[in-house]
C-alpha cells in the first residue's frame, strides 16, 4: 500500500508541476498559438525548461536514493515517509530547496516563452504559494535536525547557493 501512495504521489506532483501549472500559464494567457511565438523565446523556454526540470529531477532522484524518503509534506501533512538523513550533498549543495528551485526556472522560461502579465502572475502565485510551504518545511526540518540544519542553513541558500542572513 505505502508503495502505491508513494507512485501515486509521483504522479500527482509530477502532474501539476510539469503539465497544469504552465497549462494554466498559457490558459491564462489567451491560450496563444505557438507558431506565433518568436523563435528566440522558444529557444529560451526550453532551455529554462531542460535545465529548470534536469534539476528538479535530479533532486527527487537523490532524494530517494541518499534520503531514504520522499520530497515534501504538504503544509505539515506527510504525503509519503519522510527522508531520513538530511540531504545536504548532490543538488542540496546548491540549495536547500532545489527541487523548487528547478521549478523555478521552468515557469521563468514559461513566462519569457508567453511573455504576458497573466502567465507572471501565475508564476508569482505561485512563488507565494511555495513560501508558505517551505517555510512550513522548514519548522519540520529544525525539528527533525536541529544544529545540523541551522549549520546547512547559514551554508546554503533557500533557492540558491547563497545563504541570507534572513534565511
Amino acid at each position: 500500500m505505502q508503495k502505491v501512495r508513494e507512485i501515486v504521489g509521483y504522479a500527482l506532483g509530477g502532474t501539476m508541476f510539469v503539465l497544469l501549472i504552465p497549462t494554466l500559464m498559457w490558459w491564462v494567457s489567451g491560450m496563444p498559438d505557438f507558431e506565433t511565438i518568436p523563435v528566440l523565446r522558444k529557444v529560451m523556454a526550453i532551455v529554462f525548461a531542460v535545465l529548470g526540470l534536469s534539476l528538479s529531477v535530479w533532486s527527487i532522484v537523490y532524494m530517494r536514493r541518499k534520503g531514504d524518503g520522499n520530497p515534501m509534506d504538504a503544509f505539515g501533512h506527510e504525503v509519503a515517509p519522510r527522508t531520513k538523513h538530511l540531504m545536504t550533498e548532490g543538488p542540496y549543495r546548491l540549495s536547500r530547496n532545489p527541487m523548487l528551485t528547478g521549478s523555478f526556472v521552468y515557469y521563468a522560461g514559461e513566462c519569457l516563452c508567453l511573455w504576458t502579465w497573466q502567465a507572471l502572475l501565475v508564476f508569482v502565485a505561485f512563488i507565494v504559494i511555495m513560501l508558505l510551504q517551505v517555510r512550513s518545511e522548514e519548522k519540520r526540518l529544525r525539528k527533525d535536525f536541529g544544529e545540523e540544519y541551522e549549520a546547512y542553513c547559514k551554508r546554503v541558500g533557500r533557492f540558491g547557493p547563497i545563504a541570507f542572513k534572513s534565511q
